[in-house]
């Protein structure tokens, strides 16, 4: 029996978007302690040339344990969670797979129906029911001449609602009408695509019942580093999201006249305000079993696609505030990567100079020496850009004025030297 799902099962599915759960506050401690100890057995066995099997087999159980504090449950919104289904199936390795949030347009049509006003929820939910089947009943019907004719023809024909049929039909001419005016309306397409994100951005409405199909998937940061809420790029998102929040009207009609009323500079930059939202060049692990997740080359297209962006807006990390610490880089990598990152940012001379120290110390100066040093590490860099070496002295004089350590770890040099 074939238990893979067939290919476009969810064709015409909405799919929920949850968020993870928070950690908490003991959730949080255990993630640290687990980093700190996957750090410290990194760090003891890495010039060793074979890891002890028991070690080897921790650092795969703390890995293990890490990606499930990274992967966290998403919790849909309540009333959400009584329309939508789910998918389950086992994938070719007998794990189960389990595709959830999965919203059908008659369920859709349900929740609408019972917003309707004078209509209790069931009325509303046999009209909607009726409604999303009526497409696929055929009736019985009369021919006359290659003409269909309804089999109680009479005169009070004429006050009767149209046909569904011939209502999708004559709107479907409509459709593909206003299309192509639309596109020869470049103006008022800006108009309706800022119209419909801003709906996204600001007011967080349902996705479907909407003119335009189009819409901003807000990406959430699963995980962050405790200093990004405070970034340059956080506090300017959060400023002008505000500030725009201030000026929009909160009703559907009065937002889209206070759009066409909008200069062009004004239009452009709130189009691009909504638009930054969905901008996902975040890195996850590739499940290479399909369901939840992304796929490998899914991966290499989005980060290869958020590096072309990156490129046309002159994205540089460095005027964006991030610098190395010990906290978001220097302390959670090893101390090969450490001397590895002052070698290119501060000189051959600097990494020597940190070289026999312990991982904490050693850190803790190299986020000293790389201050104002421009270093970036390799994801916060554009695809193929190597990292600028530092430029080494030219001369003893030059050599003499470079980069010394603080007194107290210099006296370690100093006896190391002495008892040579």
């Amino acid at each position: 029996m074939d238990l893979n799902l067939p290919y476009g099962y969810d064709h015409g599915l909405r799919r929920l978007t949850g968020a993870s759960l928070e950690l908490t506050d003991q959730e949080r401690s255990a993630r640290e302690q687990l980093r700190e100890e996957y750090d410290r057995l990194v760090a003891e066995y890495e010039n060793a040339d074979e890891l002890p099997e028991q070690i080897d087999r921790r650092l795969g159980e703390i890995e293990e344990a890490l990606d499930a504090f990274e992967n966290r449950p998403v919790v849909y919104a309540p009333d959400e969670m009584t329309r939508a289904g789910v998918f389950i199936t086992v994938d070719l390795d007998g794990n189960l797979v389990v595709a959830r949030g999965h919203i059908r347009p008659e369920d859709e049509a349900l929740a609408d129906a019972e917003l309707h006003d004078g209509e209790t929820g069931s009325d509303a939910a046999d009209e909607a029911t009726l409604a999303a089947t009526d497409a696929s009943v055929q009736h019985t019907a009369i021919t006359m001449g290659g003409e269909a004719q309804d089999a109680e023809d009479d005169e009070s024909d004429a006050t009767k609602p149209l046909p569904d049929r011939l209502v999708m039909e004559l709107t479907a001419h409509r459709t593909l009408a206003l299309q192509d005016a639309v596109a020869n309306n470049p103006h008022v397409a800006l108009i309706a695509l800022l119209h419909r994100l801003v709906l996204d951005t600001f007011r967080h409405g349902p996705v479907s019942g909407n003119c335009l199909e189009a819409h901003v998937r807000h990406i959430h940061l699963p995980a962050q580093a405790a200093d990004l809420k405070d970034s340059i790029s956080a506090r300017s998102i959060r400023e002008r999201q505000e500030a725009w929040q201030a000026e929009l009207p909160e009703d559907d009609q009065p937002l889209w006249d206070w759009l066409l009323a909008l200069d062009d500079a004004s239009r452009l930059a709130l189009l691009a305000h909504c638009i930054s939202f969905g901008v996902n060049a975040l890195h996850e692990k590739p499940n290479p079993y399909g369901g939840n997740g992304i796929s490998q080359s899914g991966l290499n297209r989005r980060l290869g696609q958020a590096d072309r962006l990156a490129r046309a807006v002159g994205l540089d990390m460095v005027e964006a505030g991030w610098t190395p610490t010990v906290e978001n880089y220097l302390g959670r990598v090893t101390k090969t990567r450490i001397i590895e990152a002052v070698r290119g940012g501060a000189g051959e001379r600097s990494a020597d100079l940190i070289g026999h120290l312990k991982k904490g110390e050693m850190a803790t100066e190299a986020a000293r020496l790389l201050t104002d040093k421009g270093w970036l590490p390799e994801p916060l860099r554009l695809i193929g850009e190597d990292q600028p070496t530092a430029v080494a002295p030219v001369n003893d004089q030059d050599d003499d004025m470079g980069e010394a350590l603080p007194e107290f770890l210099n006296g370690d040099v100093e006896r190391m030297v002495a008892a040579e």
